[in-house]
């Protein structure tokens, strides 16, 4: 489902971002990805979504190289790779579920099938109560699970999780890990981008490490260890 091959980044021609870096997720996988500050978790990131080019190395999504993509295809890479970020990125002045019709819209998506998929998936994600309200009406844990329902409009096969905790408390960031753990279930490949040592040790999935750029470990049952 992902594969990185020799995969380098530099800026600047020297500065080090990633360094060889290699290895496999497999379709269904619920992966985390951990490391310190600096330790070169963003530039990934970037680098599966489009954002960045490597250096050196392959990208492999889905049979899909997007080593050397084109501008114009990037945004039918990012409906296949559903993204989610700590800071939610709604629509403030759109209710939770506009937020979600809206994504169905950019996609072209018939009046008939926003008005029968958007409900569909606010259920799914446990927010059929609150989604003719406001963002800065609900919670924060709310507000996730508002961008979570967004993210999988497009059916993604890859759901990458960018720090989704980093904004809520153990409470509401046990329900979105949760929730992410259901979505995994229902086949969709997890990558999990965490520096929460705890939710990590809890999970017992497995676990990529950067640190200073370089793959320092690959734990098919993992903990945070650095």
């Amino acid at each position: 489902m992902i594969k990185f091959k020799d995969v380098s980044k530099y800026y600047n021609g020297n500065v080090v971002a990633l360094e060889n870096i290699s290895f496999h997720i497999k379709p269904g996988e619920f992966v985390s990805l951990v490391g310190q500050s600096g330790a070169g978790k963003t530039t990934l990131v970037k680098m599966l979504i489009g954002e960045e080019r490597s250096t050196e190395g392959e990208i492999v999504v889905g049979g899909w190289n997007i080593t050397k993509l084109g501008s114009s295809e990037i945004p039918y890479l990012r409906r296949q790779i559903a993204t989610i970020f700590q800071d939610f990125k709604l629509l403030p002045k759109k209710t939770l579920l506009e937020n979600v019709e809206f994504a169905l819209q950019v996609c072209g998506k018939s009046m008939k099938k926003i008005k029968t998929i958007a409900p569909q998936v606010m259920r799914i994600v446990g927010l059929e109560s609150k989604m003719h309200r406001y963002p800065h009406e609900v919670s924060g844990g709310e507000r996730q699970r508002a961008a979570i329902a967004r993210s999988l409009v497009y059916q993604p096969k890859i759901l990458l999780a960018d720090e989704p905790t980093g904004n809520l408390d153990s409470i509401n960031a046990k329900e979105i890990i949760d929730l992410l753990l259901k979505i995994n279930s229902f086949g969709t490949t997890v990558l999990l981008v965490t520096h929460n040592r705890e939710i990590v040790n809890k999970l017992k999935r497995r676990v990529l490490t950067l640190n200073e750029g370089r793959l320092v470990s690959d734990q098919a049952i993992g903990k945070y260890i650095i």
